[in-house]
């Protein structure tokens, strides 16, 4: 079973210096939520922004073992507008 810290090191090892939270939606460790903001996102188009997430994922997103990753990407900027 997969876990949230698991994912985010996963991530944050493919992103340095991203901010990653991830949840897991239904508890049995295959069907998460993540959001996170990288300053590697500026200027990408949103489906290029989820693909850098997915790369360092790709292994457990073939086996299955990690079903479904809901994703919301943001810059620094972004996030900072969003909390407001």
């Amino acid at each position: 079973m997969l876990t949230c810290e698991w994912i985010a090191e996963r991530i944050k090892t493919a992103l340095p210096g991203a901010e990653v939270d991830i949840a897991d939606t239904t508890g049995t460790g295959d069907h998460f939520e993540a959001r996170v903001v990288s300053a590697a996102f500026a200027g990408l188009p949103m489906v290029r922004a989820h693909q850098l997430v997915y790369a360092p994922l790709k292994d457990v997103l073939a086996t299955g073992e990690l079903h479904a990753l809901a994703l919301k990407t943001f810059t620094p900027e972004q996030w900072a507008k969003q909390k407001g």
